[in-house]
């Protein structure tokens, strides 16, 4: 699936997609930790990273694997290439393997049309293993991926605000800050 995000260009999209989590549009994201970063000889950004979630189970889920744990893990790596202006995001969970995997992969350019647009492409590999209905199973995870993205649309918005809200509380306090030795100059003449 390929969707258009409107108004923000790659560079504050790619900046947001960074720091998406915690957001209050995606709660159950509860830790995010930095495994590995490094630049690459291309000048890439990689980064290997570990997505703490709470979540509820349904109940006919709980019956199904018989397992009540609601903490699971999410591995993530992304690679930031500046130079192709492209970032890419795979996610795979890293809990519940022996009975589920979701592998999902995000990619972010620029629109090639508009540079003010950027264009998201989303796929998921889901597969359910070794219990009964698990072609509902996977249905199940399906919608809720689709929910979950309508979510990560709207907190990529979210984090997009703060950090707009950051730049212009900063270039205010530029302005002020640059303003008092002026005015001090100005009155000593």
């Amino acid at each position: 699936m390929s969707l258009v995000i409107d108004s923000h260009p790659w560079e504050m999209v790619t900046k947001a997609a960074m720091q998406k989590y915690p957001n209050p549009m995606n709660p159950s994201v509860v830790g995010v930790d930095v495994l590995d970063r490094h630049v690459d000889q291309q000048g890439r950004l990689h980064s290997i990273r570990l997505l703490s979630t709470e979540w509820g189970l349904p109940s006919i889920v709980k019956a199904l694997i018989g397992n009540v744990r609601s903490c699971t893990y999410i591995q993530e790596s992304s690679i930031v290439d500046p130079k192709e202006r492209a970032l890419e995001l795979q996610s795979s969970n890293i809990t519940f393997t022996n009975l589920v995997s979701v592998d999902e992969r995000l990619t972010y350019k620029p629109h090639p049309e508009d540079p003010e647009k950027t264009i998201l492409t989303q796929e998921a590999i889901i597969s359910v293993k070794g219990v009964s209905l698990s072609s509902y199973l996977e249905g199940v995870m399906a919608n809720t991926i689709s929910t979950n993205a309508g979510k990560g649309r709207e907190a990529m918005e979210w984090v997009i605000r703060r950090l707009n809200t950051e730049i212009e509380e900063l270039a205010a306090t530029a302005r002020v800050t640059m303003r008092t030795p002026m005015a001090a100059a100005a009155a000593d003449k």
